[in-house]
């Protein structure tokens, strides 16, 4: 990072990719306010460098956004989710991986606060898109089909087995997500 500062500028993408990876090291330590800290400073340089719709911008807008979740203040997390998923949507397409990461990350924060209707509209659409982008034994989209499967299970408005209900909502262009607390 003093390389970069140094030879390539504060205000430059390759620093800000140092900040960002900082800030990586400091959230898996569970240092938030330090992982913050840098993430933010990747933010800044990244608007103000490559601009509010790039792809990077958006990622720090997510990253920002996964440690304001990890620490319940889902309100500010849910902001920067849909700060990261408007630039990806508008820069990469509505179908791309970025975007089901997205969905899933607005998933779990619906789950987490016991709103399993929410939670399942994203994760279905996460999940939408995954299976026809990976392998079927990818880790992710693995994952992802527990969550769902979790949340579905999770959800009272629901009688039919899951893989009934994921089979008849793939094949069908709107799906129904009545109201869990019905």
């Amino acid at each position: 990072m003093a390389i970069r500062e140094k030879v390539l500028d504060i205000e430059h993408p390759d620093t800000a990719e140092s900040y960002n990876n900082i800030g990586a090291l400091y959230h898996n330590q569970g240092n938030y306010s330090q992982a913050l800290n840098f993430y933010q400073k990747a933010l800044a340089i990244r608007k103000k460098v490559l601009g509010l719709e790039h792809p990077n911008t958006a990622t720090s807008y997510n990253n920002i956004g996964i440690l304001y979740k990890i620490q319940g203040n889902y309100f500010q997390a849910l902001n920067y989710y849909q700060k990261a998923l408007a630039i990806k949507e508008k820069v990469l397409g509505l179908e791309h991986p970025d975007i089901a990461a997205i969905y899933n990350n607005i998933g779990i924060l619906y789950y987490d606060q016991g709103d399993f209707t929410q939670a399942l509209e994203f994760l279905f659409k996460a999940y939408r898109i995954l299976k026809y982008k990976l392998n079927p034994n990818h880790f992710h989209l693995q994952r992802l089909y527990k969550n769902l499967k979790l949340t579905y299970e999770k959800s009272a408005a629901f009688t039919e087995p899951f893989e009934e209900w994921l089979e008849k909502a793939l094949e069908s262009e709107n799906v129904n997500f009545p109201d869990s607390s019905s």
